[in-house]
């Protein structure tokens, strides 16, 4: 006995002798199928028939031949592609619309690759190199120097300042002595060898010296005590004629009364009050 059952699902035609297709478990013609189950193609707007290979990306379909970059047309099956406002570009007219321009070479930066930001531009990887020695910088410190960049060691060779003591360079902070550079650390007493920076200082002979050796080698002696008077301080002191005293050292040499803003006699080496100078 015939079949009769083995019919289209939507037209009732008998699929016997022709193609027909599944959907599920249920049989369609092939016209029948492509009119309710195909998917049209966002090339050509028609649908994609039983027979053709249907590419999908997104919920989206083409047929093989549609399915190119939107810009130069190449076909992208089996190709990488890249997305922008719906349409699918091959990643080298993706990149040359849309990717980021070398800084340095001008050439465009593809998907991907390394790339180095800074202050708004980029650079590939291997153009970001020190201005000096032409070596890729990569992630190592540098330095801007205008329009330029250098490589720490490049930039100290070539710019940065000489310390006065230890003739290295002076990368941050440093101090001036006379119109000369010297690192914070290096700017030392020439005596005591205190580090000056930050300190109260004093020259003598174009060298630094902290305050206390100053006084202790070159400052005043007191006439009296014979102990430096630090004259560079804010300690008061008496100067007569070529001797200095300190203020409390400043007394009679006989009744040791003090002398600071009163009158005396001056007797060979010592001072005396008015009623002891009377009594020589």
């Amino acid at each position: 006995m015939e079949d009769t059952d083995f019919d289209c699902q939507y037209c009732k035609e008998s699929l016997y002798g022709k193609k027909y297709t599944l959907k599920g478990a249920s049989p369609y013609c092939v016209k029948c199928y492509e009119n309710l189950f195909a998917n049209v193609c966002e090339g050509c707007k028609k649908p994609i028939e039983c027979d053709s290979k249907d590419f999908a990306y997104k919920d989206r379909h083409w047929h093989e031949a549609c399915f190119k970059c939107a810009k130069c047309s190449h076909s992208l099956v089996e190709k990488p592609f890249a997305a922008k406002d719906e349409l699918l570009l091959c990643n080298e007219c993706y990149s040359n619309e849309y990717s980021s321009k070398c800084f340095d070479c001008k050439g465009t930066i593809m998907p991907g690759s390394r790339k180095i930001e800074y202050k708004g531009c980029n650079w590939h990887e291997t153009c970001f190199i020190c201005h000096n020695c032409r070596h890729p910088i990569g992630a190592k410190p540098f330095v801007p120097k205008q329009l330029s960049i250098y490589c720490v060691s490049c930039y100290e060779k070539k710019y940065a300042n000489q310390c006065t003591s230890c003739k290295k360079p002076i990368t941050t902070g440093g101090i001036s002595f006379q119109e000369q550079p010297w690192h914070s650390e290096c700017f030392l007493c020439s005596s005591c060898k205190k580090k000056l920076a930050g300190e109260k200082f004093t020259s003598h002979e174009e060298s630094p010296y902290c305050v206390d050796c100053f006084n202790n080698l070159y400052g005043k002696k007191c006439n009296a005590c014979c102990k430096p008077i630090a004259t560079q301080g804010t300690a008061k002191y008496i100067s007569f004629e070529d001797r200095q005293w300190h203020s409390d050292c400043f007394i009679c040499g006989k009744c040791t009364i003090s002398l600071v803003g009163q009158r005396f006699l001056s007797q060979h080496n010592e001072i005396l009050c008015l009623e002891c100078g009377r009594g020589i």
